[in-house]
């Protein structure tokens, strides 16, 4: 029984965590991004881009309104998480599907690794089936 109630805390954890990434505040923070992201972070952009932290930090990341969906974690060992979800872009007017790799490291959760992929898929398309 505690382990699902760790689930299902951890999911909630990392959730708000990747809102916190793909929000503006944080995104408009180097201080904030700085603390979310590893040192060793990277990113395949949808850009089809690799960025890692430093040109994340120096060069800034794009400020979008962004709402994330279908959000779900794969614990891949205990201090190792892939999250996956589906996000609707409001500024540029487009959808991507991401993954992140979330490491913990020093007694907190840091995004390791992040991928966006565009996708012409429509929030209706991903959230059949859901409840």
């Amino acid at each position: 029984m505690g382990v699902g109630v760790l689930d299902v805390n951890l999911k909630e954890h990392i959730k708000e965590l990747e809102e916190r990434h793909t929000g503006l505040e944080v995104r408009k923070s180097r201080e904030e991004l700085d603390k979310i992201l590893a040192d060793d972070f990277f990113e395949i952009g949808s850009s089809g881009y690799m960025f890692d932290k430093k040109e994340c930090l120096e060069s800034g990341v794009v400020l979008t309104e962004m709402s994330l969906h279908n959000h779900e974690i794969y614990p891949l060992s205990s201090d190792v998480v892939l999250s996956t979800y589906f996000v609707v872009d409001k500024t540029r007017k487009r959808n991507t599907l991401r993954s992140s790799i979330w490491k913990f490291i020093d007694g907190r959760w840091q995004l390791y690794f992040h991928q966006g992929t565009i996708s012409p898929l429509q929030l209706n398309d991903v959230l059949k089936g859901s409840n």
